[in-house]
């Protein structure tokens, strides 16, 4: 199911509490068979790295069915998706970063909504709220969009810190308080946003807190002439980015899969040498002249999670300190400060935190 929802749409279309959760689109239901048994491949190592690689390569190639080239940030998602964090994605508009959540949702047949964040939208337009039902004369909750698969806050930017807030529970408890009771979200639920880097005029910079919640921050580039030839070429042929299933993009797991996906990348063990790779690199970022913050034991915990889910996609049982390079920029570059000086001379995150990594010694 997708879903939009926009401060102008009225509370009666929102969903209410006494009715279930509407269930995924019909054709999210057809599941390839090698789907039906994660639980086999996780009793066997070998079976399970061949599952790891055939679900990556799965992914990979429904994503890049909506999305030409942007490869890094097409496999930091899915990284992102199996290791269970949320996505900051940074970019100008028109580069289809909304194409490739929507993709996302479809591929393991998951729910979609998204919200449009404007200067106006309350907290109660994210997280839902209670209604009086006179027939039941019970007073019944009205969902928010926030009860989904995949949600996608766009242009987060450009609301209040009240309703950037109300996203803080959802994100690290997967649940939602309102009127003073908590209900859970669906599984899997997980939350990329989106910014303009560009327009600043009426925006909100989102506080560390929410920042830290992110377990990647995305940077989205123009793609090269020949892949913008061949988003043309396939435009010119009579693609319609709106209509994902006419371009052939279907769900390729479910919900049970990467149930297991996940579990299997929380049971991967981390060699001490890699694990002081991590604290290392953690360390260097405290003590760098170029930084007023530095790297906290959230970040290094958050690095090591989005190692070992790279190591799966990469169909290893093992994390390598190559592992942790691959991870360090998207994991880490929105938990650090750079000194105002450093940005004068050109400087930025990403610059910084290569310098580190280029001087922490790796283990051997």
């Amino acid at each position: 199911m997708t879903s939009e929802y926009t401060p102008e749409q009225p509370a009666s279309e929102l969903e209410p509490a006494a009715v279930a959760a509407e269930p995924a689109a019909p054709e999210a239901a057809a599941v390839p068979p090698a789907a039906a048994a994660p639980a086999a491949a996780a009793a066997n190592p070998n079976l399970q790295r061949q599952r790891a690689s055939q679900l990556a390569q799965a992914l990979r190639g429904e994503l890049q069915k909506a999305l030409i080239g942007q490869t890094a940030v097409i496999d930091d998602v899915l990284s992102a998706l199996i290791a269970g964090g949320h996505v900051l994605i940074e970019g100008v508009p028109g580069l289809g970063k909304t194409l490739l959540v929507r993709a996302l949702a479809r591929c393991f047949g998951g729910e979609f909504a998204r919200i449009q964040f404007t200067p106006d939208l309350m907290p109660s337009d994210v997280t839902g709220h209670a209604v009086y039902d006179m027939q039941s004369e019970q007073f019944k909750l009205r969902k928010g969009p926030v009860f989904t698969n995949l949600l996608l806050a766009d242009e987060i930017n450009r609301t209040p810190p009240r309703t950037q807030a109300a996203l803080l529970e959802a994100m690290e408890e997967r649940r939602v308080t309102v009127e003073g009771t908590a209900r859970q979200l669906p599984t899997p639920f997980m939350v990329v946003a989106t910014q303009n880097p560009v327009e600043y005029e009426g925006t909100y910079p989102l506080p560390e807190a929410q920042l830290d919640r992110f377990l990647f921050k995305l940077v989205v580039g123009y793609p090269s002439p020949q892949e913008e030839h061949m988003v043309l070429t396939r435009h010119d042929g009579g693609m319609n980015p709106h209509d994902l299933p006419a371009s052939g993009i279907g769900p390729v797991a479910g919900a049970a899969e990467l149930a297991a996906a996940r579990e299997h990348v929380e049971q991967l063990r981390t060699d001490p040498a890699v694990l002081g790779y991590v604290v290392d690199l953690a360390t260097a970022s405290r003590q760098s002249p170029s930084l007023t913050l530095g790297i906290s034991p959230r970040g290094s915990t958050m690095l090591l999670k989005a190692a070992k889910a790279w190591a799966w996609l990469s169909g290893r049982e093992y994390v390598t300190p190559d592992d942790v390079k691959a991870m360090a920029l998207p994991a880490l570059r929105h938990r650090v400060q750079v000194r105002p000086d450093v940005e004068l001379e050109g400087g930025d995150a990403d610059t910084v935190l290569q310098g580190i990594l280029a001087a922490v010694p790796v283990p051997r």
